[in-house]
C-alpha cells in the first residue's frame, strides 16, 4: 500500500468508524432489511466517503494527543498524527508517488509541496478540505 493510500485510508477510515459509532441502530422488519440491504449499504458507503470532513477528523484526532502537532501546515506532523512513518525516507517515497518536480532532499519546499498535494488528493478522493489547505 502506498503512503498516500495509507493517509487516505487512515483519515477516511476514522471518519467512517466515528460515523458508524454515532449512528444508532434502527430496527427494521426482516423483509425490508433483506430487500434494501445491498443498495442502502452501497449508498451509505458512497455518502460517507463523499462527506468526510478532513479538517474535523484531523482536529478531533489532534485533540486526543498530548503532543502538539501542527498538522495544518506540516507534513511531518500530519504523518505523526496519523501514526504513520514521518521519516525523510518516507517523505521521499511520498514525493516519488506524487511526482515531486524538485530535488527530494528533504527541503522545506518539498515538505510544503507534499502537504498541499496530500490535502488536494484528499479532496480529489471525496474529502471536504478547506481551501486554505489545498494547493
Amino acid at each position: 500500500m502506498s503512503i498516500l493510500d495509507k493517509i487516505v485510508s487512515s483519515i477516511f477510515g476514522r471518519a467512517k468508524a466515528s460515523e458508524v459509532a454515532a449512528t444508532p441502530a434502527k430496527p427494521a422488519s426482516p423483509a425490508a432489511s433483506a430487500a434494501s440491504a445491498a443498495p442502502a449499504s452501497a449508498s451509505a458507503a458512497a455518502t460517507a466517503t463523499a462527506s468526510v470532513d478532513v479538517a474535523a477528523v484531523l482536529s478531533a484526532l489532534a485533540s486526543q494527543t498530548t503532543e502538539k502537532l501542527d498538522w495544518r501546515r506540516s507534513i511531518v506532523d500530519l504523518l505523526k498524527l496519523l501514526d504513520l512513518d514521518s521519516s525523510l525516507a518516507a517523505r521521499k517515497e511520498l514525493a516519488r508517488e506524487l511526482h515531486y518536480p524538485g530535488d527530494p532532499d528533504g527541503s522545506a519546499a518539498m515538505n510544503v509541496w507534499l502537504h498541499k498535494q496530500v490535502m488536494q488528493k484528499l479532496a480529489d478522493n471525496g474529502g471536504k478540505v478547506p481551501d486554505d489547505l489545498k494547493d
